[in-house]
């Protein structure tokens, strides 16, 4: 359970990660502003659910 946690943390963490550089190179591209918002979003619930992940796996460690 804890190995299948720290892949989704990992995942959701690169998830992350991902969807930021996709909004900074479109930003310096000049794209749209409805882009930039979906993937505002996107980072957003990303980060969440990384965090989210992160302090479950931190309980189920330390138990």
């Amino acid at each position: 359970m804890k190995t299948f946690l720290t892949f989704l943390v990992v995942a959701a963490m690169l998830g992350t990660l991902g969807v930021l550089a996709a909004g900074l190179i479109g930003m310096a591209r000049g794209n749209s502003g409805a882009r930039s918002n979906a993937l505002m979003r996107w980072r957003v619930v990303l980060q969440g659910a990384a965090l989210v992940l992160f302090m479950l796996l931190i309980t189920l460690m330390r138990g």
